[in-house]
């Protein structure tokens, strides 16, 4: 028999038959992991299986390439901390939905569990949107394709940076790219660590990291973009708000 014990981050649950579910969870050790869970579909596993929830989760299988059996407990319910914020949602779903999209199955990716759990703490503060987009940039780095935001790709200048380019993904400055502005990508500052974004700031760098996800991870796997990660993004332009800041082109 083959088991392990792990940290894991509920991504998604689907029904089995009347009364078993398969979670997949985002382990710290093994990775996006799928396993049955017998029961699932009763109360006492409900809270539990929730996307964004951190269990302890122990897994057994009579081989490892099996689907095997969970045995879940709850850990943390962020999903739950979550529910009176109809945006933290929207960012808990989005996140959950992208990893289960694009991690691979069954292999470790310790500093992307570490990043994803940052993220669901930080759900609970008024800069979670600011953090949202950092995440995504984790993502991207963590799956081999990080955008270089260190110096200009044309000069070297590491100020004034206020660019990306769509070919290279790496930083460019004001100098070096306004006569191809058109062609570039805004940089917010938030990302250079300089700030915390505003609302114009969060529209931007997720227009950002929306591009490089669908270029370099989406599109190599021919799947289109989460619902839920555009539910996000619609969800943060057409509020009046972002933690408190009014959103471009609303009143």
């Amino acid at each position: 028999m083959m088991d392990w014990t792990d940290d894991g981050i509920v991504l998604a649950v689907r029904r089995l038959g009347e009364a078993g579910i398969v979670a997949s969870l985002f382990t710290r050790s093994h990775g996006r992991h799928p396993g049955m869970v017998p029961g699932g579909a009763g109360r006492a596993n409900r809270a539990a299986l929730q996307p964004g929830n951190l269990v302890q989760a122990s897994w057994r299988a009579r081989l490892p390439e099996q689907l095997g059996t969970y045995r879940l407990e709850l850990a943390e319910a962020h999903s739950a901390k979550a529910l009176d914020d109809a945006g933290c949602l929207a960012a808990l779903t989005s996140a959950c939905a992208l990893c289960e999209a694009l991690l691979p199955e069954r292999q470790p990716h310790a500093p992307l569990f570490d990043a994803l759990s940052a993220l669901l703490v930080s759900l609970t503060a008024p800069s979670w949107p600011s953090v949202y987009v950092h995440w995504e940039l984790a993502l991207l780095r963590g799956l081999g394709y990080g955008l270089d935001l260190s110096a200009c790709a044309a000069t070297g200048a590491t100020t004034d940076l206020i660019y990306v380019s769509p070919k290279s993904a790496r930083a460019v400055s004001a100098q070096a790219g306004q006569p191809h502005a058109h062609k570039l990508l805004p940089l917010p500052a938030f990302l250079l660590g300089k700030s915390e974004g505003d609302a114009t700031d969060i529209a931007a760098g997720l227009t950002l990291t929306g591009y490089f996800i669908e270029r370099h991870l989406l599109q190599q796997r021919h799947i289109a973009m989460p619902p839920a990660r555009l539910r996000l993004v619609d969800r943060l332009r057409s509020s009046s708000t972002i933690s408190g800041l009014e959103i471009e082109g609303t009143s």
